[in-house]
């Protein structure tokens, strides 16, 4: 497991922050059955029982904009990545299919996913600086200034709007870090990552897991 450091200026806007991650070896392939049926299961609940204001109202979301605002970034223009894909759903647009463990990752709405092969050398979690390029998965260039996002020796790599095309999962990605972004010290991180791995081994046949929190206080 890589080991992630804290920005200075990041942990005294947000001191509560936290992160679950998981390291994993994975086998990528499309969604068989049994992800396409949890797929309509989710959306089909999500639908019938969420709104737009309900959205805006779940703590996780709620936390990860206000966290936005502390950093100087508008959450209505770059909206953190698990609202876009609740908001899609209710508003009946589906989701896209693209692999097993990009798609399990997009329906339990975590936060970001790597293919962690192409990370390079330890990670800093921190804040956005102007003119900081970025090229965003399906987005093109991003302005990330202000903006949460994981960086190695290389530069900036994900992002809670957007993660990059630089560390994206292929069908070549065999080592996956999954990072779960607790910006309001919730009590559940520990079981968000144990059901995130629950579900990384029985949807994707993921094995030789890793987890471990990083937190400041």
């Amino acid at each position: 497991m890589k080991r992630i450091y804290f920005q200075k200026e990041l942990l005294e806007k947000i001191p509560s922050i936290r992160l679950g991650c998981i390291l994993c070896n994975v086998k990528i392939m499309a969604s068989d059955e049994r992800i396409l049926t949890l797929s309509k299961s989710i959306i089909t609940r999500v639908q019938s029982e969420l709104t737009l204001e309900i959205i805006r109202q779940k703590p996780t979301i709620k936390s990860t904009k206000e966290a936005y605002r502390k950093l100087g970034k508008d959450p209505s223009r770059y909206r953190p990545s698990a609202e876009a894909l609740t908001r899609r759903i209710v508003k009946g647009k589906g989701l896209y299919n693209v692999n097993n463990v990009v798609d399990l990752l997009n329906l339990v709405s975590l936060e970001s996913g790597y293919d962690a092969d192409k990370i390079d050398g330890p990670i800093e979690f921190g804040i956005g600086r102007p003119d900081e390029p970025y090229e965003a998965i399906g987005r093109g260039k991003l302005n990330i200034e202000n903006l949460p996002l994981f960086r190695d020796v290389t530069g900036a790599f994900g992002s809670p709007t957007s993660d990059s095309i630089r560390t994206m999962v292929t069908d070549q990605t065999t080592s996956f870090l999954m990072i779960i972004i607790d910006f309001d010290n919730c009590e559940n991180l520990d079981q968000y990552v144990n059901k995130s791995v629950t579900l990384l081994e029985k949807y994707t046949l993921a094995t030789s897991f890793k987890t471990v929190t990083f937190s400041f206080t």
